[in-house]
């Protein structure tokens, strides 16, 4: 028999302590009063998921509709290290892919999306049409419009990032944290392959940008650049 959905769960109810659940409680950020915490640390879940690398598509489908935390994360997973296989088919990469943003009612915390969007949607979309990226951005999704910003760090890792400024133009005025988080995060980043590209965005946005997101987006900007952004 191949690997199972309750073969994954099993294994994580194995490691799973009581006395974490608090700890693992602070991670989960989204808004679900129907998710549960097994007690199970991240640095646990992630060798769990990568022992089951091989689980096939309907079986990640099964876990997403679990109400735990960690068995959502533990599919998320596993979507990602399959998502990170230098030759899987294309139709494997394209139906992951698929999965992702059909579920992405169940990707309801920031982590989630963090684990899986670059390989899954960043990676699958490099050589196609990114109006998908505009599309989830404008959604009324917080986690869709992450996953927008999150996804581009596979373009980021190649040089290109006009499709992360252009996304973190779109995202300035979000009222949600995690997005703020997220355009401070990877503007910083795509920042460390074009600092100009950086510093034209910020000079254009840093009127709609809240603080802590401006702070985020020059920690390796110079001094004096970043004293001017933060005035």
């Amino acid at each position: 028999m191949g690997m199972t959905a309750a073969d994954l769960i099993a294994a994580l109810e194995d490691v799973a302590d009581p006395a974490k659940i608090q700890y693992v409680a602070k991670i989960f950020r989204g808004e679900d009063p129907d998710t549960r915490i097994m007690g199970v640390p991240m640095p646990k879940v992630f060798p769990v998921a990568k022992a089951f690398v091989g689980l096939p598509l309907t079986e990640i489908d099964a876990l997403l509709d679990d109400p735990r935390y960690e068995v959502r994360m533990a599919a998320v997973s596993v979507m990602d290290f399959q998502a990170r296989k230098k030759r899987l088919p294309d139709e494997d990469r394209k139906a992951l892919f698929d999965l992702y943003l059909r579920r992405h009612d169940r990707l309801n915390n920031w982590d989630f999306v963090d684990r899986a969007a670059p390989h899954v949607i960043g990676e699958y979309l490099l050589d196609k049409d990114r109006s998908l990226l505009d599309r989830l951005a404008r959604s009324e999704n917080p986690h869709e419009r992450r996953t927008a910003l999150v996804s581009t760090f596979a373009f980021i890792r190649r040089g290109d990032v006009s499709d992360t400024f252009r996304i973190a133009e779109l995202l300035a005025e979000d009222a949600d944290t995690y997005v703020q988080k997220a355009i401070g995060s990877w503007t910083r980043e795509a920042g460390k392959k074009s600092p100009d590209a950086l510093i034209a965005f910020l000079n254009r946005n840093r009127h709609r940008l809240p603080r802590p997101t401006i702070t985020a987006a020059t920690e390796h900007l110079s001094d004096k650049q970043k004293a001017a952004f933060r005035m």
